[in-house]
């Protein structure tokens, strides 16, 4: 049986642990290693995107990954229950033409009983920054 420590029920320590975890894994831009938090049949929402299950996971993190460049993440608790954990987080990439944007966003989380999520629903907005108004490097 595949699991995903730590399981629900989530604690305030046990879901800080779990956003951790979340943030290194999506800051080693490895989409095989993010996809392995995820239940085989994971439902997404990211901005305007439909994502069901591990395979469509890699191949979008694989694409987003593509265009955005010197990616850096940092996500932030919000709250949880026993199963659910919500975050906020930002992040800062550079697009192939050189250009820096930090992107603002929730998340809501549901995981399984095996500590894998199950949906993953993320509102994200993009603003322009200056590379000198970074605020992760």
């Amino acid at each position: 049986m595949e699991q995903k420590h730590p399981l629900p029920p989530f604690t305030l320590e046990t879901a800080l642990e779990k956003i951790q975890l979340a943030e290194d894994a999506w800051n080693s831009q490895d989409p095989e290693k993010v996809s392995k938090a995820y239940t085989t049949d994971s439902e997404w929402r990211n901005r305007d995107q439909f994502v069901n299950g591990r395979e469509e996971i890699i191949r979008f993190l694989s694409s987003k990954w593509q265009k955005e460049f010197n990616y850096k993440l940092k996500k932030e608790y919000w709250a949880h229950t026993d199963n659910r954990i919500a975050v906020r987080f930002e992040y800062e990439y550079q697009n192939k033409e050189g250009n820096w944007f930090r992107a603002y966003g929730n998340e809501n989380w549901e995981f399984d009983e095996n500590g894998l999520m199950k949906k993953r629903f993320a509102s994200i907005n993009d603003l322009a920054i200056k590379e000198e108004d970074r605020k992760f490097i």
